[in-house]
């Protein structure tokens, strides 16, 4: 099979990064059909020209290429397995392509239903946030039969400058993890050290200009390191997915007997975060928690001893950051369920 700009494509899953992916396949010409639980979430592209589907089944019956971009596995099995799921809707010889980050089991399990239904399954996740998401930069690491992949290369390489097949199914997803794990590591480094600048009453914007092109260069400091400095918690990527991630990350190394000290770290603080009710926000909030305008323990939300319930708890952050249209799944909290 070529997938050439006749082929119709299928995207589920439209929010802070799903939207933009999207956006660029339509924009190379693909006839693009979109679905996500609110319809409003994905208006920007039927304006542009996609076609809404009131339901997976509708979208699987019509495209026989399909991406996925979900926020919790729970949305994942439902999506794939559920009675009107695409396993059992899409056509055989349809190509799915999951770009969410699950756990390895349940790439391999889906790849293993496909396969007995004549279907070819891809865990593809990707890493760049919602910039690299704009930009089509990201970094895109697949999973699943060689052959497979070839095939979907050109529709992948539309969202992503680094497209890489790390190999089997379940593979892509490893390779996130080991993203993911380089993450929370490098977003405590980057807190830190602006909270260290703070203190030592350096200019924090001069810090960055001197650290970002040395030893400590990263994406994370250069991008969400900028981010703190300009008090945009907003989410390129939400606390509430990266706990998530790194909870899978936590049972996958238990599997291999491998101790993830900073990582275990990086996920008992942003669990803080997402239990104080700062899910929403973008992991760069996390310098809230270091600048002592997130507490723990009795549900408090900053750190003094007592407050006013009528003052505003985290003048750092601006709550109205949250932004309501930023779920990136627009499928339910599985924890709220």
């Amino acid at each position: 099979m070529e997938i050439d700009r006749t082929i119709p494509i299928g995207f589920i899953g439209t929010g802070v990064m799903g939207a933009s992916m999207a956006r660029h396949i339509l924009e190379a010409g693909h006839p693009l059909h979109v679905f996500t639980r609110t319809k409003e979430k994905a208006a920007a592209l039927i304006k542009a020209g996609a076609v809404w589907e009131k339901s997976v089944a509708h979208l699987a019956t019509k495209c026989p290429v399909i991406l996925t971009m979900l926020g919790f596995p729970t949305d994942v099995k439902d999506v794939y397995l559920g009675k009107q799921g695409l396993l059992k809707k899409a056509k055989p010889g349809s190509y799915l392509i999951d770009m969410s980050t699950s756990p390895l089991d349940l790439a391999r399990n889906l790849h293993e239903q496909g396969q007995k239904r004549g279907l070819h399954l891809l865990d593809a996740p990707v890493t760049g946030g919602d910039i690299g998401a704009r930009e089509a930069k990201l970094s895109i690491m697949v999973g699943g039969d060689e052959a497979d992949f070839n095939t979907v290369l050109p529709l992948l390489r539309l969202m992503g400058t680094t497209v890489v097949h790390q190999g089997e199914a379940g593979a892509g997803q490893s390779a996130k993890m080991c993203n993911q794990i380089a993450l929370a590591g490098a977003m405590l480094g980057v807190c830190e050290a602006l909270a260290y600048a703070e203190a030592a009453g350096l200019s924090e914007e001069k810090l960055l200009a001197s650290i970002e092109h040395g030893g400590a260069a990263s994406w994370a400091l250069s991008n969400l390191g900028r981010r703190i400095i300009e008090s945009d918690f907003a989410p390129g990527f939400h606390i509430k997915h990266f706990v998530k991630d790194l909870n899978i990350a936590s049972d996958e190394a238990e599997n291999y007997d491998l101790l993830l000290p900073a990582t275990d770290l990086a996920l008992s603080l942003y669990e803080d975060m997402d239990d104080n009710g700062y899910g929403d926000l973008g992991t760069q909030a996390l310098y809230g928690f270091y600048a002592g305008d997130i507490g723990e323990d009795d549900g408090r939300l900053f750190g003094e001893d007592e407050y006013d319930e009528d003052d505003d708890p985290l003048p750092l952050l601006d709550m109205e950051a949250r932004a309501d249209d930023a779920d990136d799944d627009e499928f339910d909290d599985p924890r709220k369920r």
